[in-house]
């Protein structure tokens, strides 16, 4: 134990015993710096039995605890009325609209213990279908859009691996799997 200054001997005894107390406790273990920096890879990856279709990586830098990714466009859509018109023509078209395709992701991370990170994300990925994709029922000549969405946690090490969720398009029988690694930044 390293001897007290007179300055602080003082303090102590004007604070009482609390202080000193206080002041012969040994100091809290270091924990990781608020501001540490992750590394974190999602990969979509979409396939049909056992052919793969898509393998789509996002990288997010996580400085601190949350990171967010925006990736996306707008694909325009005819609006046209269901009802005919009373003079027997085609039917009225009407302004077009647009709708978001694209993939947006949230990452929240959190420390534990034994070098262990929560991390919380969620995913929402939408696309269009291709032509010969399109589910039945569609109307002709409009686009159909197909989305997936997850949220849920996953406790990663550095380095490791792990599958956040897997779900199967009712429609087409494609198999969307979300895999996660996460490296911390040294």
């Amino acid at each position: 134990m390293k001897p007290l200054s007179l300055l602080a001997l003082v303090s102590m005894f004007s604070l009482g015993p609390a202080a000193i107390a206080r002041a012969q406790e040994p100091a809290p273990p270091a924990k990781p710096p608020a501001s540490a920096a992750f590394k974190v890879t999602v990969v979509i990856s979409r396939s049909q039995g056992e052919k793969k279709i898509s393998n789509m990586p996002y990288t997010l830098s996580v400085t601190g605890t949350h990171a967010s990714l925006r990736l996306g466009t707008k694909i325009p859509v005819m609006m046209v009325s269901a009802m005919a018109p009373a003079d027997g023509k085609s039917p009225q078209i009407g302004p077009l609209q647009y709708q978001d395709v694209g993939t947006n992701i949230d990452c929240d991370i959190k420390t534990l213990e034994d070098g262990r990170f929560m991390l919380n994300l969620s995913i929402d990925d939408s696309s269009v279908y291709a032509d010969e994709q399109a589910p039945p029922g569609g109307a002709r000549g409009n686009p159909s859009f197909r989305s997936f969405r997850a949220s849920n946690a996953l406790v990663l090490r550095d380095g490791q691996t792990g599958q956040l969720t897997s779900a199967t398009d009712k429609l087409t029988g494609e198999t969307v799997k979300v895999d996660v690694t996460l490296s911390v930044m040294k």
